[in-house]
């Protein structure tokens, strides 16, 4: 169980990015590095179940709107859609082949096919190019990696993921790339020099900050982001399954068995994780709390709310698995006690999360809060905004920018769905059900922009010269053109759950595109 239930109910938003906290700054100069992002998948830019648009990942976006893209470095993930599996590759591949359907006397072919795709990208990461790893001297500014949670941000190198990756097996029946995680972060991680190798999230963004332009500037690095914590609970609803951490949390040989944090191990890593940021040389640093995972589409409620007014299902299963056919005896799934129980124990992650930023400001530091959790809350469908009764009074519906208001239907929190080619459903969620689309990151860029305009860091043209007048607003325009689950989704999209259900039952697709081995 949980450590505890908190008897005021769900936690308040923290609404004020200063947490209440007056900080006086005298800045000199210009650092060097005037972004750089530590997290996981949500900052990596992961969408469908891969990394490989690393280019619109939320850091990035804002690297664009501060005028500075160009210099801003990421690793890139090239080919057969990226690490481990991309779902809307697979879903394309089966359209081109079987058109809008897979009628049952083409399952076989089917599968067939997509188990040819999945041995296809596996080879490419594990044998052919996708192996090689591009030598470079110079520390990425986005240092995410999909699947970390606070001890890898603290424990894992370089050269402790080169240790970690297993001989490749060409499993017939498991054709999914091993090792992913590790694979993917020795591209975010240095390499080069050998000594680099050691440097962890923490230590390389440590050394970003020790690097400066002789401009007088005592910080290195600008602004800083830390988004981490969201794997110490999400595995939860991945897989369906509720194991909370004992002893062992902290051993990165030892923690993929629970997944659910308690709050006293979270709360234990987190501030080692927050001593280290503490000594990173950034001018100001932005902290992301958690989002309550049960609100993502990938688990998705069944059989009606528990009560009147309460914001949980009475159970969380598949999205592919209606009300009429879902079984509690056979089918996955968690109860609304312990979706309930996972969101109030990330309630108190971000209970220390704020803590943490309030004793920093209250030490004279710039750091800042970012109420991602409640942001989500705020976009909620099926928990919030079509169920008055279940609304907080602190709820208000997020206003989404104009140009995605006057999309057809405006993106909500629904898993993606569609007919003739066409979005009907959803669209703030990737295929995978987790991961934001391209216009979901740009929500969240835009709301970390307005924190950094708080700030007083100065946003540019793409001159990299020009000032940008206040308000400086994302260009969704950019980023509609750039997201093809918005603009071109798959031609099988009005069949996608039938199909994407159909996969992780053959394949036990979801199961290995969020393992953390």
């Amino acid at each position: 169980m949980a450590d505890s239930v908190r008897p005021q109910g769900p936690r308040v938003p923290e609404t004020d990015p200063k947490v209440g906290v007056g900080v006086t700054s005298d800045w000199q100069g210009e650092p060097k590095h005037r972004l750089v992002a530590i997290g996981d998948s949500l900052t990596q830019g992961f969408q469908s179940g891969a990394i490989f648009n690393t280019g619109l990942s939320y850091p990035a976006i804002v690297a664009y709107e501060m005028g500075c893209v160009e210099q801003f470095r990421y690793p890139l993930y090239e080919g057969f859609g990226g690490l481990p599996l991309n779902i809307e590759l697979l879903l394309r591949d089966l359209h081109a082949r079987y058109g809008r359907a897979v009628d049952w006397w083409e399952t076989p072919l089917a599968l067939f096919r997509a188990r040819t795709l999945m041995d296809r990208v596996e080879d490419h990461w594990e044998r052919g190019p996708g192996l090689s790893v591009p030598p470079t001297t110079a520390i990425m500014h986005n240092l995410a990696v999909f699947g970390w949670d606070l001890r890898d941000a603290l424990s894992k190198s370089a050269n402790e993921c080169r240790n970690r990756i297993d001989a490749p097996k060409d499993d017939l029946i498991k054709q999914v790339v091993q090792n992913a995680g590790e694979r993917a972060a020795l591209r975010a991680l240095p390499t080069q020099p050998p000594e680099a190798g050691a440097l962890t999230q923490l230590g390389s963004a440590a050394r970003l900050g020790e690097e400066t332009d002789g401009t007088g500037s005592e910080h290195g690095i600008e602004t800083l982001i830390v988004f981490l914590g969201a794997n110490n609970a999400l595995q939860a609803v991945t897989e369906l399954s509720v194991v909370w951490s004992k002893d062992g949390y902290d051993d990165l040989s030892r923690k993929g068995a629970f997944t659910v944090w308690r709050a006293q191990h979270f709360k234990a890593e987190l501030s080692r994780v927050a001593a280290e940021v503490s000594g990173i040389k950034a001018r100001h640093v932005i902290w992301c709390t958690v989002p309550h995972v049960t609100i993502a589409p990938i688990a998705r409620g069944v059989r009606g709310k528990a009560a009147p007014g309460s914001r949980y299902f009475s159970y969380y299963t598949r999205p592919w698995i209606s009300d009429k056919d879902f079984d509690p005896r056979q089918d996955p799934h968690i109860t609304s006690g312990q979706a309930r129980q996972i969101d109030e124990v990330i309630d108190e992650y971000n209970d220390a999360i704020t803590a943490e930023v309030r004793s920093a400001r209250q030490a004279g530091k710039d750091w800042y809060l970012l109420e991602t959790c409640g942001l989500l809350d705020r976009l909620a469908s099926r928990r919030y905004a079509e169920d008055p009764e279940a609304r907080p009074p602190w709820w208000r519906p997020y206003e989404l920018p104009p140009t995605l208001q006057a999309l057809t239907p405006p993106p909500n929190s629904h898993f993606l769905a569609g007919k003739n080619e066409r979005r009907t459903d959803g669209g703030l969620f990737s295929l995978d059900g987790v991961h934001p689309t391209t216009v979901g990151y740009g929500i969240l860029a835009q709301e970390l922009i307005s924190v950094m305009e708080l700030a007083g860091v100065q946003f540019l043209r793409p001159d990299g010269r020009t000032p940008r007048k206040s308000p400086v607003l994302v260009d969704f325009d950019r980023l509609i053109r750039n997201d093809t689950l918005i603009n071109r989704p798959p031609g099988n999209l009005d069949s996608t759950l039938k199909v994407i259900g159909w996969a992780d039952e053959v394949t036990g697709l979801f199961r290995r595109v969020f393992s953390r081995s």
